[in-house]
């Protein structure tokens, strides 16, 4: 027992020895002190109160930016409704636009001349003759085609007083005939049954022998109707 409690004791005058050892020989340094005080770093992702937010501006819904009158020279505000019309505007007129019409009759006066294009103009009331010609072929071939607009023209065709084609409609291609020929005169006659919607009776007619010669190659423009064109062919034996 006595063993047990010098155990003790001495353990406790030990412990209480070396705590007053470190006690009288350890002294802590204090931190230097520079007299600035470090600024606080906000938590990431947040704006520091300073900073002003930044918002977009709304282009549909604003009016502030709309472009300077004197420089566009144009009413339109962005968020102004404005009514929308098809009939142009002299703002952006061409200046040559107007000579256009003008231009436009003299081409059609010149087409019209050239008789490129019908018109309704002095109609022609008399007959045409194509000429007299003499031949040893047996036949002629007459093609026919209204060399205008295609506007309904009509044309008769006879040989010597006889009917060979009582209505041909002309159009764009050429519609042949086949005409026998008589020994001695024949008088070959194109009538004009009508005229067209668009103008007078416009024709181009050609007429070839039976080597494919051409002996006529003519036309009659804005003829009148009732009016004719003939050609005069003596076949010779």
């Amino acid at each position: 027992m006595k063993q047990l409690l010098f155990f003790i004791l001495l353990i406790t005058t030990v412990t209480a020895s070396a705590q007053a050892e470190f006690n009288t020989k350890f002294k802590p340094i204090p931190p230097a002190s520079f007299g600035i005080k470090p600024k606080k770093i906000p938590p990431a992702g947040t704006i520091p109160p300073e900073i002003p937010s930044i918002k977009a501006p709304n282009v549909f819904n604003s009016t502030s930016i709309a472009p300077v009158q004197s420089q566009l020279n144009s009413t339109y505000q962005i968020g102004k409704k404005d009514s929308f019309t098809m009939t142009p505007s002299d703002e952006f007129a061409n200046p040559g636009d107007r000579f256009i019409p003008g231009m436009e009759k003299d081409l059609n006066k010149t087409l019209k001349d050239q008789g490129l294009k019908e018109g309704r103009g002095t109609l022609l009331k008399q007959n045409i003759s194509f000429g007299d010609f003499k031949t040893k072929a047996n036949y002629f071939i007459i093609r026919l085609r209204d060399f205008g607009a295609i506007d309904g023209d009509l044309v008769k065709v006879t040989s010597n007083d006889k009917v060979i084609q009582s209505e041909i409609f002309l159009d764009v291609n050429f519609k042949d005939i086949k005409i026998i020929l008589e020994k001695g005169f024949n008088k070959m006659e194109f009538e004009a049954l009508n005229i067209g919607t668009l103008g007078g009776n416009t024709a181009e007619i050609q007429i070839l022998d039976d080597q494919k010669n051409v002996i006529v190659h003519d036309y009659w423009n804005n003829l009148a109707a009732g009016f004719k064109a003939s050609v005069v062919v003596t076949k010779d034996e």
